[in-house]
């Protein structure tokens, strides 16, 4: 009996320390300004505490995505251009990218390693499927086999005025 009730409670102090070191980021912590003087307003966010859930929850999930893939950035759309898992697949791929930047210079090109072992050319960096579109009717007159994949994009470069 005495053990029963210890691992009951060494379960729910164990589970109680495991959902506290979870992060909660709220709203008025995201918009904090670090250069405060005497001219400054203050900002007043009311809102549910469910919003503040669920931007946790958006953040966490982006983290998690940043840490699955390797790299950051957001959801857009690449132009596949070569996908092979033959045995000389590496080489063949550095071959078509080397092809594609002689051919389309001023397009960024990525060479992707995915399992089980495909080699894989992406192209340029699109937030819509239409911005896709416009290039992709150029790019499969040369690479007939391309087609327009989802995608974890660059994020795009801001415009300086």
């Amino acid at each position: 009996m005495i053990r029963k009730l210890f691992l009951i409670l060494f379960f729910f102090g164990f589970s109680a320390i495991a959902v506290r070191s979870q992060s909660f980021v709220s709203t008025a912590e995201l918009f904090k300004r670090t250069d405060s003087s005497f001219f400054t307003g203050r900002l007043n966010i009311i809102q549910d505490p469910a919003i503040d859930t669920l931007m946790s929850r958006y953040i966490l999930a982006n983290e998690n995505q940043e840490e699955k893939v390797g790299y950051s950035g957001m959801e857009g759309w690449r132009i596949q251009i070569y996908s092979s898992s033959d045995r000389n697949a590496r080489e063949e791929s550095s071959k078509v990218q080397a092809d594609f930047m002689s051919k389309f210079k001023d397009i960024d090109s990525y060479q992707l390693f995915a399992e089980p072992g495909y080699w894989k050319i992406r192209v340029g960096n699109f937030r819509t499927k239409t911005e896709a579109t416009g290039l992709f009717m150029s790019i499969s007159k040369v690479f007939p086999d391309a087609y327009i994949v989802p995608d974890i994009i660059n994020f795009p470069e801001l415009k300086k005025k």
